[in-house]
């Protein structure tokens, strides 16, 4: 199995979830704005669409998008219990955070770092942020995690969003509870080997 990622991007959040599953995976990094793999490969070939992360089954499927690939880890090791049983309301539940995180949060953090995106539009950005973080803090203040007192791959998702906040200029001191639950899932003992393999610890 190998995941294609760049350090700190979205692709954060699918290694994390390899390790805390302690799945045999390979890494290769990918260049963005080249489209190359570390390998000197073309990495259109593996994902079309262009971005991370993508993970390689070992039966040589290719699966993108970062919720896909981070259920499927879930799947594959169902004894970490980093997902509720599939069709169960707290499944379902699982599902709801991981697509508010996703197009909620992620996609309106990460526009920002386009260097074409006006600065007028990137304060319509923060303000939306602003909004949705309040409401995650609210929610966060009644467990150490998005699903109560149990750990799931929505919480690594969460934890690199967040993470990329003070680079966006963002004070994240508003939302202590979300603060709290980013110090969580950092001092893992998975999450420290992850940013330490990507250059980030």
């Amino acid at each position: 199995m190998k995941l294609y990622y760049k350090a700190g991007a979205c692709s954060l959040a699918s290694h994390i979830a390899l390790e805390e599953a302690g799945i045999p995976y390979a890494l290769e990094a990918v260049d963005l704005e080249a489209k190359k793999t570390e390998s000197g490969g073309d990495f259109l070939a593996v994902n079309p669409k262009g971005y991370i992360p993508a993970l390689v089954i070992d039966d040589g499927a290719v699966l993108t998008e970062g919720v896909a690939i981070l259920l499927r880890i879930a799947a594959m090791a169902p004894e970490k219990g980093l997902a509720p049983a599939v069709g169960t309301q707290d499944y379902m539940k699982l599902l709801e955070w991981l697509v508010f995180i996703a197009t909620e949060l992620h996609k309106p953090a990460g526009i920002q770092f386009n260097p074409a995106m006006p600065e007028d539009g990137k304060t319509a950005l923060k303000t939306v942020l602003g909004r949705r973080l309040d409401y995650l803090d609210k929610a966060l203040g009644k467990g150490p995690f998005l699903m109560g007192e149990r750990i799931t791959v929505a919480d690594f998702y969460l934890f690199t969003v967040f993470s990329w906040l003070p680079r966006l200029k963002i004070d994240t001191a508003a939302w202590p509870h979300v603060a709290a639950h980013f110090e969580r899932i950092k001092v893992r003992p998975a999450t420290q080997a992850v940013l330490k393999a990507e250059g980030l610890a």
